[in-house]
């Protein structure tokens, strides 16, 4: 019996990074069978409307048709390129409640977002991760900017725990079997002033750090070392939004099923 494919939600704000967001996304919906949709909101300041009703119309259908082609010209190239199809759809209006709307009505399995820079102002709407984190329960891949997930034949996954639970959510083994190196485990322990690695009887590599302000930061640096390129991370982790700013490689934030 063929089962259904992994409904993934792309959720973009047509900026620069959309690109790169959106090769991810396709990297990964190659990897595990799934099939891509993408959003985008249009905060009803940024349509402009005229004086009379006529002119509003107009101006409105105006946005539609060049919010559509700049989605289309993004879109069409990766999908040819891939042969993966990619549906669109976008709407003028509060971003929050269209985003949720939705989510609602696409029951996505996976949420894909582009990484933001801390401090930075996030125009797709404020907070908008945030925002997901609380009203999403399922997975999420926060995709980062300067580098895409890579293709089935150089994927690299590692995961960050704070115990040894095992990696275990929908679509874990079809990862780990495309991971083109054994799993790199990263975690952080209360006492121990160095940094360990092991090997374990599973032929995964393990690093051990030491808790403290620059833990996230020192994991960072070995994730481009070891050169990780999906970081798996339990959605519980105590300070998730600090591993979201400080790590640089795309992040796929899960809940164990």
């Amino acid at each position: 019996m063929k089962k259904n494919k992994y409904k993934i939600l792309v959720l973009s704000d047509l900026k620069k990074t959309t690109v790169s967001t959106l090769k991810s996304t396709v990297n990964l919906a190659k990897m595990i069978g799934g099939e891509v949709s993408f959003f985008y909101v249009k905060k009803p300041s940024d349509v402009v409307l005229r004086d009379n009703q006529l002119s509003a119309m107009r101006s409105i259908n105006e946005q539609y048709n060049s919010t559509d082609s700049i989605i289309s010209k993004i879109i069409k190239p990766i999908s040819k390129a891939t042969d993966v199809k990619i549906k669109h759809s976008f709407s003028f209006g509060n971003v929050k409640s269209e985003i949720a709307k939705q989510i609602e009505e696409q029951q996505p399995d996976i949420i894909v977002l582009g990484k933001r820079k801390p401090k930075m102002i996030n125009v797709i709407g404020d907070h908008i991760t945030d925002f997901v984190l609380k009203n999403y329960k399922g997975v999420i891949m926060i995709a980062a900017n300067d580098g895409t997930v890579k293709p089935i034949n150089s994927l690299s996954l590692g995961v960050l725990s704070e115990n040894e639970e095992s990696l275990n959510f929908k679509f874990t083994e079809d990862l780990i079997k495309h991971s083109q190196q054994p799993l790199t485990s990263f975690s952080v322990v209360e006492k121990g002033s160095k940094l360990k690695e092991s090997v374990n009887s599973k032929n995964a590599i393990e690093f051990v750090f030491e808790q403290g302000d620059n833990a996230i930061s020192n994991i960072s640096k070995y994730l481009v070392k070891s050169n990780i390129n999906l970081l798996c991370v339990n959605r519980a982790t105590s300070g998730i939004r600090n591993v979201i700013d400080k790590t640089n490689v795309s992040l796929l934030l899960y809940a164990n099923a």
